[in-house]
């Protein structure tokens, strides 16, 4: 009985496919498989002439023939052990061999590798740190740390509740059901819900891509963090007026700031963290010259030429968020407030910014009844409002792009200013009633006049 090995090619060069036989004449036995193994022809053939030659192949390929030899060690014991082998088994003992110490790598990784748990806290301690980095190559923005450190929270709330850990196989259709079952329990909208499924997905896929094994069914559509549009305003040009009106003198001097940086807020169109972190070097000066003319009252019938020198002002802004740049023309009303501070605003804390735009708002009289349908619990509720208690930050974004789609602003030049790449996205920003885009569309187009 012995374990041999041949190759079967008509090629004279390159490396082939290195083939095993096992064959006993006793047990009736010749067994032939392919390997994983390959080596070069002419190495080979050589190696075939002679003690001498196959002493050189064995120097030459070290690796290759202690594979060899190793598989025809545990063959040939397999075979005087045992009163028969089969094809499967002889093929199942090829492949134990070969790949042994990449089983054994395999495990030894796998013992290093980290928990669902420990991922998670490692996770957020690189995103916070700056070690891992957004898909654009970026440093996450201390608010988005702040929003994925909260959602994931909930995850590990969760399985307080459960009384267990969770790992990476664990996570399937029925976890999914049991963890926004949780959430809805505590009364989590859907976007709220959604929004922790979606870190928990971004987790999972950041692993997977390292390497965990981690349950297929994060992938399937099933397993989804759903976003609905929420009810939300936008101020009108009245509204902007009323508050812009409104007597601050005998408040605090963070009133006024408050409502100076919100209304840069309204007209950049811009996040939070981008208009309430405007700085003097962001502003820079466009120089054109416009030729005009005019009639000229001393040569009746003719024209007066000249050339007028424009000066543009327009800021600058990398937004935290996406790290798109963008370029916003100032506006008067913009320029008004910006030459009060010398074109260095004030940074101010988001939460007073947050809590006193609504007193603001309430002075101004913005007290009518608006109905809010939310989905909380899984339960849709129409809730009234007056308009003051809705206003915040975020709303001198979407006022902003409100404002310039009904003055008849591009679609694509208004997301130049707000930086989405995605019309639909914009969209949902748009916040404009039923009349006024009736308004606007029988103004702009001679079909509905």
């Amino acid at each position: 009985m012995a374990t041999t090995f041949f190759i079967r090619t008509r090629q004279s060069s390159g490396a082939v496919t290195l083939f095993a036989r096992l064959q006993s004449v006793k047990q009736k036995i010749n067994h032939k498989a392919s390997t994983p193994l390959t080596v070069d022809v002419k190495a080979w053939r050589n190696s075939r002439k002679g003690p001498v030659q196959l002493d050189n192949f064995r120097k030459a390929y070290p690796e290759l023939t202690h594979k060899m030899d190793e598989l025809k060690l545990a063959l040939d014991a397999t075979l005087s052990q045992s009163e028969g082998i089969s094809q499967q088994e002889f093929c199942r003992i090829i492949d134990e061999v070969i790949y042994r110490e990449t089983r054994a790598a395999r495990k030894a990784e796998e013992a290093r590798r980290l928990s669902l748990n420990g991922f998670i806290e490692q996770f957020i301690e690189q995103i916070s740190s700056g070690a891992r980095q957004t898909d654009q190559g970026h440093n996450y923005a201390h608010a988005t740390v702040k929003t994925i450190r909260q959602a994931l929270k909930q995850f590990d709330l969760f399985q307080q509740e459960q009384e267990r850990q969770y790992n990476f196989a664990d996570i399937d259709m029925m976890f999914y059901y049991d963890f926004t079952a949780f959430l809805k329990k505590k009364g989590y909208s859907v976007n709220s819900i959604g929004k922790c499924i979606r870190q928990l997905k971004a987790v999972l896929h950041a692993a997977e891509l390292e390497g965990y094994r981690v349950h297929s069914t994060w992938k399937d559509k099933k397993f989804k963090g759903y976003r609905i549009e929420v009810d939300s305003i936008y101020l009108t040009q009245e509204d902007l007026k009323k508050m812009m009106s409104v007597d601050l003198s005998r408040l605090s001097p963070q009133y006024e700031q408050v409502r100076d940086v919100f209304m840069i807020g309204v007209w950049t169109a811009q996040r939070i963290s981008d208009y309430n972190n405007i700085h003097r070097s962001d502003f820079n000066t466009l120089t054109k010259n416009v030729i005009r003319e005019e009639p000229d009252p001393k040569h009746p019938g003719r024209k007066r030429v000249w050339v007028e020198t424009q000066e543009i002002t327009y800021l600058n802004v990398l937004q935290k968020k996406t790290g798109a740049k963008v370029a916003i023309p100032c506006n008067a009303r913009m320029k008004e407030i910006l030459a009060k501070y010398d074109y260095q605003l004030p940074h101010l804390n988001d939460h007073l910014i947050n809590r006193l735009i609504k007193e603001i708002a309430r002075m101004a009289g913005l007290t009518q009844t608006v109905e809010i349908v939310t989905t909380k619990g899984g339960v849709r509720r129409h809730v009234p409002y007056e308009k003051w208690q809705l206003v915040h930050s975020h709303t001198a974004r979407r006022t902003g792009a409100t404002l310039m789609y009904l003055a008849g602003v591009d679609l694509y030049d208004i997301m130049k200013v707000t930086g989405h790449t995605n019309p639909a996205m914009l969209k949902k920003y748009i916040k404009a009633d039923s009349l006024e885009v009736v308004e606007k569309l029988s103004e702009k187009y001679d079909y509905f006049k």
